[in-house]
């Protein structure tokens, strides 16, 4: 039987909000939010937060998380995520929740889970939502994606793709989410491969798997995600979180 663990990496440093993961979001710490919606998701069997700072283990223990302290010395989220996945016998499948989204739906979560759990030959999944009107296509920060017929992403970009000639007939464009499942033995397989010409072109590590062939899974939802990187993002996030 599949098994599947979330782990959120949570590091201590941010250029834009020092301290982001125990930064005060509505009398609770931003990384708390984050387990707390993680933990409700349908087919997970454990929740833990990876880090490398005394100061954030110490407040998840505070609010009841598991935690695995882990090498200082990663480059990046999804390093630290392997690192943590080498070490969890019987995991059959990791999903990667960014420690900066306090509002991830757990559905989202769940829907990965049975996608993974249901197909075998998914190796590697992520998820997209449809661009609203209000949404800036031009914004390099809001990543594009193209699908295939049986969705799966054909190539994610920070410029605005497909291309449109202008001839009257526009796509549907779908902005990625940063939310990752693996099978445990390609994520441990993914960080040993080097990043590729596209991977550091575009600055998307998504991109190292398909530039060595792997297919990325890519499912629907609902609503955009949203992250914390500003004191302006806080507060915006509490003006969400009052209205559930």
């Amino acid at each position: 039987m599949p098994k599947v663990a979330v782990v959120i990496p949570s590091r201590y440093a941010s250029t834009r909000l020092p301290a982001k993961p125990l930064h005060p979001i509505a009398g609770k710490p931003l990384v708390q939010h984050v387990w707390e919606r993680c933990a409700r998701a349908k087919g997970v069997d454990k929740v833990i937060v990876a880090t490398d700072d005394m100061r954030i283990a110490e407040a998840a223990f505070a609010f009841g998380a598991e935690v695995a302290m882990t090498s200082p010395k990663h480059r990046s989220g999804t390093d630290r995520v392997a690192e943590v996945a080498k070490k969890l016998a019987g995991f059959t499948h990791i999903i990667n929740v960014q420690g900066d989204e306090p509002l991830v739906d757990p559905t989202v979560l769940s829907k990965l889970a049975a996608a993974m759990a249901k197909d075998r030959r998914i190796e590697m999944i992520t998820s997209a939502s449809v661009f609203t009107p209000e949404d800036d296509l031009t914004n390099p920060n809001m990543v594009k994606v193209v699908l295939d017929r049986e969705s799966n992403g054909l190539y994610f970009s920070r410029s605005v793709i497909p291309y449109v000639r202008g001839d009257g007939l526009r796509p549907q464009f779908y902005r990625h989410q940063g939310i990752y499942g693996y099978t445990t033995k390609f994520l441990l397989q993914f960080v040993k491969w080097k990043p590729g010409i596209l991977e550091q072109a575009e600055s998307l590590e998504q991109l190292r798997a398909l530039e060595n062939g792997t297919k990325i899974r890519v499912i629907l939802a609902k609503h955009a995600a949203v992250s914390v990187d500003t004191p302006e993002d806080v507060t915006a996030v509490e003006r969400l979180l009052a209205r559930n």
